[in-house]
């Protein structure tokens, strides 16, 4: 393994640093980003950086296509959606209305409604019937940030679901350090470094692990 430079400031200064300076989000995002934090259970939201580098991932693919796990108040479904053109579509997915109700407003605001595809039902049987409906190897992009024990499932649905060439972005990760702690064997965090083994040896994708947010796993289909 390369050896790195040492840093001269904290983990937490450079996030700041990084923070300062970076392009100001949409209106409706922005809006739905402060009414969300403002929320029981804001801190399941999408950290800014790590949607920004994902929807210019989308713009830069030429993405149409997308698939969203785990919507919660609609923030990351809301960032695809302006990520994709006029034609595209983002299929959202969903146990419950509770949370995406909140975002709803906002998807009509930033005038992107007709393009998301809201579903609501437990992912993996969303993602099958898909993949039953011959949907496989036609989708560009999806997120997965949801229940993280169901990980696994929704990677490898993904992976019949997007085309060559399509990305899978995994949320969290990190579990904010916690997955690199051995010592911490919570069923959340040994899935997902379970999960990150599996992907790090899969023939079937080339995959990146990014310091963004609480780590993204941005993995290209082969």
């Amino acid at each position: 393994m390369m050896t790195r430079p040492r840093d001269q400031v904290s983990a937490e200064e450079r996030m700041v640093y990084i923070e300062e300076h970076i392009s100001e989000p949409h209106p409706s995002m922005k809006k739905l980003q402060e009414l969300t934090k403002t929320h029981e259970s804001g801190d399941m939201l999408s950290f800014y950086d790590g949607t920004v580098l994902l929807s210019n991932m989308i713009k830069f693919a030429g993405a149409k296509k997308c698939i969203d796990v785990g919507v919660f108040t609609g923030y990351s479904s809301l960032a695809w959606a302006l990520s994709v053109p006029e034609d595209g579509k983002v299929v959202a997915c969903d146990t419950s209305t509770e949370f995406t109700d909140i975002g709803k407003p906002f998807w009509k605001e930033a005038g992107v409604e007709h393009k998301i595809d809201l579903r609501i039902a437990p992912a993996a049987e969303t993602l099958q019937a898909m993949i039953d409906g011959g949907e496989s190897g036609t989708y560009d992009f999806m997120f997965i940030d949801a229940d993280k024990e169901s990980y696994d499932t929704y990677y490898e649905q993904g992976l019949q679901l997007l085309r060559q060439g399509g990305i899978i972005a995994i949320d969290n990760c990190f579990r904010m350090g916690r997955c690199m702690i051995e010592s911490d064997t919570s069923p959340g965090v040994q899935t997902m470094r379970q999960l990150n083994a599996k992907i790090k040896k899969d023939p079937r994708v080339t995959a990146v692990m990014v310091n963004v947010a609480d780590g993204t796993f941005v993995c290209l289909k082969n």
